[in-house]
């Protein structure tokens, strides 16, 4: 059994609503519960391992959970606006008892998958505003609710997203090396790592340790800043345009480290 840390599961069904008035949003999210998701108003890049994925206004979205995510939101001419429903695992395991009879097997869709627009999708969307500011007795029970609804609508619509939907077994243990050449840019906790590749916190620095000849801190940070070297040598591209894409936190701390590893301030460098 993996130890899962911190890394918390939704409890209940939840509806959130977006709206950045101005400016573009960049982050990481670590994406813990399947989410189905509407852009309203902008646009938003997604990056789940090497993928790229590019939505506009108007977009249906469903987020398999257990995935590491960065993202860049981009107003359009109303701001940022979206709306999301998180699926707890508790509703799922509820609805798999009544609906969950089938043929199991890997879910063969992508990390973030683009929904077919239907009249069953624009109708739900449509419906779940009065239900973000609701104030009565009964709202969470009328969030879970429109959360089994979303499920229906999902299978009705999107057969295929069952075998995610229905899957509770958490991540099998997974190629190290693989998994690390594709998500050493994101700023995530071991622990979280650990949990995705399958493996306890003290099997995954075991195994890393056993594989790189290395601990995951100092390996993390040479192949980052490997990468950053590339960028700012071969691409031209300057300190302040990537070291937060690369998994650092802070400029000075980036510009400190590429010193040492370089022996030149990235200012420094130019394009060979």
């Amino acid at each position: 059994m993996v130890n899962t840390g911190d890394i918390k599961e939704l409890q209940k069904p939840s509806i959130l609503f977006n709206n950045y008035g101005s400016g573009p949003r960049e982050g990481e999210a670590f994406v813990t519960d399947h989410i189905f998701s509407y852009i309203i108003s902008g646009t938003q890049e997604i990056w789940s391992g090497n993928q790229e994925y590019v939505f506009n206004a108007g977009d249906y979205r469903f987020f398999r959970r257990n995935q590491l995510t960065k993202y860049s939101k981009r107003p359009g001419q109303h701001g940022f606006k979206s709306i999301a429903v998180h699926i707890d695992q508790g509703t799922l395991q509820e609805m798999a008892e009544l609906y969950g009879d089938y043929d199991k097997k890997p879910y063969q869709g992508k990390d973030v998958e683009l929904l077919t627009p239907n009249s069953y999708l624009e109708n739900y969307i449509n419906s779940l505003p009065p239900y973000l500011d609701a104030s009565c007795a009964f709202k969470e029970a009328l969030i879970v609710l429109k959360a089994k609804e979303l499920v229906l609508l999902l299978l009705q619509t999107n057969p295929e997203i069952r075998h995610a939907l229905f899957d509770f077994d958490v991540p099998g243990k997974i190629d190290l090396v693989a998994f690390m050449n594709t998500h050493y840019r994101y700023n995530v906790g071991l622990d979280r790592m650990a949990y995705l590749t399958g493996r306890s916190l003290s099997t995954f620095k075991r195994d890393f340790k056993r594989t790189f000849n290395t601990t995951a801190g100092r390996w993390l940070t040479r192949r980052r800043l490997e990468e950053a070297n590339y960028l700012i040598t071969q691409k031209g591209k300057t300190a302040s345009e990537i070291y937060l894409d690369l998994g650092f936190e802070d400029l000075s701390h980036f510009s400190y480290a590429y010193k040492n590893a370089f022996g030149k301030a990235p200012s420094q460098q130019g394009r060979l």
